[in-house]
Formats: structure tokens, C-alpha cells, sequence
């Protein structure tokens, strides 16, 4: 088991994974709640858009690509406020018209010097100290933001046509909130990779909704399954020789099943325990 340890890259790696994997759970109830599981997927292929020509530009990676997937959450945001497109087309058009973009210049330039196979996949040998620097930054920066905004944000999750009603600035906290998915998105790219951030965003809340129906203890548990995911999927990595992003991924799916196992066995038990609560009191009633 600690084997793994003794090699650096497998450390930061590790650290990388279990960050990240926190932070996608925290940010994925926000998701799951508001119903836009798509956009998790959509905006991570903005994102790797956005690196691309950030990379071609010149200009700093992390922030280029947080700002083009910023972007694209605030254009998906006012498009769909005019009713008359649904969020998944354009999700959809303008997510996707990105990801194509960088697709096109990595085969004009031919100069994107981060591993493709990793940027769409995840590798935890790419995982530098500034990616591990960069990954705690927007970890602590968007739990500060969670946690000031935690009414503000609860409220516009739940019901945001009665919180702007109630004065709640929906607007502003929209765009907060697609600043900080953005973010995640961009640090976890080199470990998850662009395919399959959206599944981690989304696994761990469902798994916590499985197990509770209570919001505080769904964030909680939706963050500790994430960093648990990370962990296990990075260990998983390692022994089994498959990319980062796909061990972390297949060890959330897993412990999806056990859950959903577990959840439709309590659901059965309870309802056998109730029938025989109900018969033994006309039992009782008949005597």
C-alpha cells in the first residue's frame, strides 16, 4: 500500500487527485441540485478551448482558460435567459463550437506542448507543483465563497425566480458561481482530464443523495466521496496502469453502485418492516 508513496510524482499526484476530488463534490450538489449536470460537461470542453488558445497566445494557462470557460458560462447564462433557446442547446452550440476551435489550432500549430492524450484523459505525471498550488488556491478560495454566500447560493439553487423576488441579486450570484466552476474545470483537467471531469462534478452528490435527503450533510458527504474517489481512483491508477482520469472515474461508479445497492435495500427493509409493524397491530387489534 505505501509503496506508491516513495516515488514524488505519485505524492503530488495523490495530493492533486484528492483535492480535486473535493472540490468537484462541493461544486457538484450546486450542480445536481440546479439540474444542469450538463453544463459540467459542456463548459470542460469550453475549457480546453480556452487552453488551447491561451497556449497559442502566449498567455498564463490557468488564467486564459478559467477566463474562456467564464465566458462561456456567463453566454450560456444570458442565452438561455431569453426563454426562447433551452440551456442544453446552447450548452451545447457554444461548448462545443469551443472544444472545435482548439481542435482546429492544435492541428494548425502543432505547438500545444501539454500532452493531448492528458489534457482529454488526465495523467498525474503531468501534475506539477503549480498545478498542486493552483488546485489548493481555487479549493480554499471557492469553499471561502461557499460558505460567505451559503444562503445567497442555497437559495438560488432552490427556487431563484422567489429569491429574486426576495431580493436575492441572482444575477451576481450566477456569475460567481460560473466563475468558480470554471476554475474547478481548469485545475482539474490534468488529472481528470477534459472527457471525464463531468462524471466526477456528478457522482459524487448523487451518491450523497442517495444516502441523505439533508442539504448540509449532501455537502458534506458529496465532498468527502469526492476526495475519497480521488484517492482510491489515483491508487486505483497506479496498480492497474490506466490514465488518471478514468481509474478516479470507474472508482466513483463503483462506489455508485454499492450506494444505490445499499439505498434500495434500506428502501426494502423499511418497507418489510412497516408491513409487519401494520400487521402486528391488526394482529393486536383482532384479539
Amino acid at each position: 500500500m505505501f509503496e506508491p508513496l516513495q516515488y514524488e510524482f505519485f505524492v503530488r499526484g495523490l495530493a492533486a487527485a484528492t483535492l480535486v476530488g473535493a472540490l468537484c463534490g462541493l461544486m457538484g450538489v450546486y450542480i445536481v441540485l440546479r439540474k444542469m449536470s450538463y453544463i459540467g460537461h459542456g463548459l470542460s470542453h469550453s475549457v480546453f478551448g480556452g487552453a488551447v488558445v491561451s497556449h497559442v497566445m502566449s498567455f498564463n494557462f490557468f488564467v486564459g482558460a478559467s477566463l474562456w470557460g467564464f465566458l462561456s458560462a456567463v453566454l450560456i447564462t444570458l442565452t438561455t435567459r431569453k426563454r426562447m433557446i433551452g440551456s442544453d442547446a446552447a450548452i451545447g452550440i457554444i461548448t462545443t463550437a469551443s472544444f472545435a476551435l482548439g481542435i482546429a489550432l492544435i492541428s494548425r500549430f502543432k505547438t500545444f506542448t501539454r500532452s493531448f492524450d492528458a489534457a482529454l484523459f488526465g495523467n498525474i505525471l503531468g501534475v506539477t507543483e503549480g498545478d498542486l498550488l493552483a488546485i489548493a488556491a481555487v479549493a480554499g478560495a471557492t469553499t471561502i465563497i461557499l460558505l460567505v454566500g451559503y444562503k445567497l447560493f442555497l437559495f438560488a439553487t432552490f427556487d431563484p425566480e422567489v429569491a429574486q423576488y426576495y431580493g436575492v441579486p441572482t444575477v451576481w450570484v450566477d456569475t460567481m458561481f460560473s466563475l468558480i466552476l470554471a476554475a474547478t474545470i481548469v485545475v482539474s483537467m490534468q488529472v481528470l482530464g477534459v472527457t471525464l471531469i463531468a462524471a466526477a462534478i456528478v457522482i459524487p452528490p448523487v451518491v450523497a443523495r442517495l444516502l441523505t435527503d439533508k442539504f448540509r450533510n449532501m455537502t458534506l458527504l458529496s465532498t468527502g466521496i469526492g476526495a475519497f474517489c480521488g484517492l482510491g481512483g489515483i491508487y486505483l491508477s497506479y496498480y492497474v496502469d490506466v490514465s488518471s482520469g478514468a481509474s478516479v472515474v470507474l472508482f466513483s461508479a463503483a462506489l455508485f453502485v454499492v450506494a444505490l445497492v445499499y439505498n434500495n435495500l434500506r428502501s426494502t427493509l423499511g418497507i418489510a418492516a412497516n408491513r409487519a409493524r401494520l400487521l402486528s397491530g391488526e394482529a393486536g387489534t383482532i384479539d
